[in-house]
């Protein structure tokens, strides 16, 4: 038996730069009530929840939903690097669609360090031990944190494939500050220019300059998702309907194809949406908003042609062309995106929930895009997984 699955409620909390942030038990406790109220439930009425965070010990989950109610219900604790939000999703998704439960929690926090990120065990093999190999092999990057290199390096292929020029990024993270501007959550609402982007301190010349890279950020944020059954029963809505996901893992061409597009996941991308466009029966041209990973602008530019958003080698044109924003093709990141809102790993899938639902609710603001009943969700975490997920207006 399966079920259709319903967005019922969804929180999020205002991203704020580490040491700026309460603890993550606090962060969790709070999106948690905002989703629970917002959907219009009792924490009592939850039947499991999945917690998704990078950094943290085990039972971090327990620690902040013990915050909300103690009802010894099954509560997962979920590390999926950059994509654990989406990954918490992805579960609590499947729990309902296979027809075990009708309530179910996600959520997401994170409480980040400032600086670069890095291992946090250093006497055991890494989980990025390839990938680090992959990047000293194809990327001459010295002195430049591991991240910037995955991803630049990425953006750099790019630019030797299809000429794409530096300017196109800066592009990203402009449109991105225009767009963050409007979301009183986001952690950047500062309006930047192009030229402030490349005028900006340079961290790899002639490939990224800082505000071309995401911050270390906290948050937290959550949803409630519901059975149709539940959701008739209770007098729940069900404007906002998951109409199709997908989780990809990497392939042998991540190693094998030589590009550091790969590496950092283009085609488990490309694997994952064209799993959602078969699913659901449409494809990308019948998108009307998207919220992508943008960790890096490199990432973002690569993710519009692995979406099929443009063709391949298109993204330039794309960008130009103005169909990334507003007026435009698919409006991509209304909320800032991880450039501008902010990047509190374990929250960020969930931040995208947030942002779509309200899209699709038509209840978010100045941020709002026009009759939009089609939102995509991409959600990357690199060593590595990507998730896709597809909200219809019900």
């Amino acid at each position: 038996m399966t079920s259709s699955v319903y967005v019922a409620g969804v929180g999020m909390i205002p991203f704020v730069k580490p040491g700026a942030n309460a603890p993550y038990p606090v962060m969790g406790a709070e999106a948690t009530r905002l989703a629970l109220a917002d959907a219009g439930v009792g924490y009592e009425m939850i039947q499991q929840a999945y917690a998704g965070y990078v950094y943290g010990d085990s039972t971090c989950g327990q620690r902040a939903l013990y915050q909300v109610g103690m009802t010894g219900i099954p509560i997962i604790n979920v590390n999926n690097n950059c994509s654990t939000g989406s990954t918490a999703l992805f579960m609590a998704r499947q729990a309902i669609e296979s027809g075990a439960l009708d309530c179910v929690l996600a959520l997401g926090f994170e409480q980040m360090k400032p600086g670069a990120l890095g291992a946090v065990f250093t006497d055991r093999p890494s989980a990025f031990d390839e990938f680090d190999a992959a990047a000293d092999k194809l990327v001459d990057a010295q002195g430049v944190p591991l991240a910037l290199r995955y991803f630049g390096g990425a953006g750099l292929s790019h630019m030797k494939k299809y000429g794409t020029p530096l300017t196109s990024f800066a592009k990203v993270r402009a449109k991105a500050s225009r767009h963050a501007k409007n979301n009183p959550l986001a952690l950047f609402r500062k309006e930047v220019s192009a030229d402030d982007v490349m005028n900006d301190q340079v961290i790899w010349p002639g490939v990224m300059t800082r505000l071309m890279a995401c911050p270390p950020t906290c948050g937290g944020a959550a949803a409630v998702l519901v059975s149709e059954k539940f959701a008739s029963q209770h007098g729940l809505r069900k404007d906002v309907r998951i109409a199709a996901q997908a989780m990809t893992t990497d392939t042998p061409s991540t190693f094998k194809a030589g590009d550091m597009m790969q590496v950092v996941g283009f085609d488990m991308t490309r694997a994952a949406a064209n799993k959602v466009y078969e699913a659901a029966g449409i494809g990308p041209d019948d998108l009307d908003v998207v919220e992508l990973h943008d960790c890096f602008a490199h990432n973002e530019l690569i993710t519009y042609e692995a979406l099929g958003l443009c063709p391949d080698g298109g993204a330039e044109c794309f960008i130009d062309d103005g169909n990334n924003t507003y007026g435009g093709k698919t409006v991509t990141n209304p909320s800032g995106g991880l450039l501008s809102k902010g990047h509190p790993l374990g929250a960020t899938g969930l931040a995208q929930c947030y942002e779509l639902t309200h899209q699709l609710r038509g209840s978010a603001e100045a941020r709002q895009v026009d009759g939009a009943r089609r939102a995509l969700q991409h959600n990357l975490g690199l060593g590595g997984a990507c998730v896709v997920t597809l909200y219809e207006r019900a």
